[in-house]
């Protein structure tokens, strides 16, 4: 049996130079459908179909992309909605978070709300799909795993716990098609009337200082840290650090 499945897609940044390229989370979760859908999998892309970065989807081996075309500043989710409504479908992939543009991480959510579908976030891999119901395993956090079972119709989003995604090839790319479909434009709001600024780290806290006078606490202040418990050993012979080292590893359980 069939499912048709859709992954939606955007187009990311590398993290260094800023230059436009296929989404990592994004390619991950075509990467995901190919695996269970083959080549009935549909991709999916709401935004400007002459954008170059997207041919580097169709080098994974995709045969056409289709586009949904908006401007800048629109809304995704209404025009997405009514293509997955009515191409039937009954499972979408996605990323976690687009890495350019407002990158909010709320796309998944609004959509999925709005079609009325459970989302499965942080999954790592869909083991099979029969009679209607899917295992999904999911990914938590410190490399934990949990099963789970579903129903479709449902979205999931991916993230780097997924399979890698496999190299762009640059004859597919070229030779693939991008269908561009004109859809009704919706304003997004939040987009139109906020203010985009590049991400600052957050500053960290300061170590509260508890002492009696403003002596103690300037003297807390520029203390140097404490050592640990770690040893000096100079003028040693080959013979002796090697088993200065070897003693150290056993102590810490690397060595048993």
């Amino acid at each position: 049996m069939t499912i048709a499945t859709v992954a939606l897609v955007s187009i990311g940044a590398h993290p260094a130079s800023g230059r436009a390229r296929r989404a990592e989370q994004d390619a991950r979760a075509v990467e995901l459908g190919l695996q269970l859908a083959g080549d009935s999998l549909h991709v999916l892309h709401a935004g400007n179909p002459h954008e170059p970065a997207l041919r580097a989807y169709l080098g994974m081996g995709l045969e056409e992309l289709h586009v949904l075309e908006q401007p800048d500043g629109a809304d995704a989710v209404p025009a997405l909605r009514d293509y997955i409504r009515e191409a039937g479908v009954q499972l979408v992939l996605t990323g976690s978070q687009a890495e350019t543009g407002e990158g909010s991480g709320m796309l998944p959510y609004l959509l999925a709300e709005e079609l009325g579908w459970p989302l499965l976030v942080g999954v790592a891999q869909i083991e099979s799909i029969q009679n209607g119901v899917a295992q999904v395993l999911q990914a938590l956090p410190r490399g934990q795993r949990r099963r789970l079972q579903v129903r479709l119709p449902f979205m999931v989003t991916v993230d780097n716990a997924a399979p890698k995604a496999r190299q762009s090839a640059y004859g597919p790319a070229t030779r693939g098609v991008v269908n561009a479909e004109v859809v009704e434009i919706v304003a997004d709001e939040l987009s139109t009337t906020g203010v985009l600024q590049p991400a600052r780290p957050r500053p960290k806290r300061l170590k509260v200082i508890r002492a009696k006078s403003g002596a103690d606490r300037m003297k807390a202040a520029t203390a140097k840290a404490a050592g640990g418990a770690g040893q000096v050993h100079k003028g040693l012979s080959a013979q002796a650090g090697a088993e200065v080292i070897l003693k150290l590893l056993i102590e810490e359980g690397v060595v048993r």
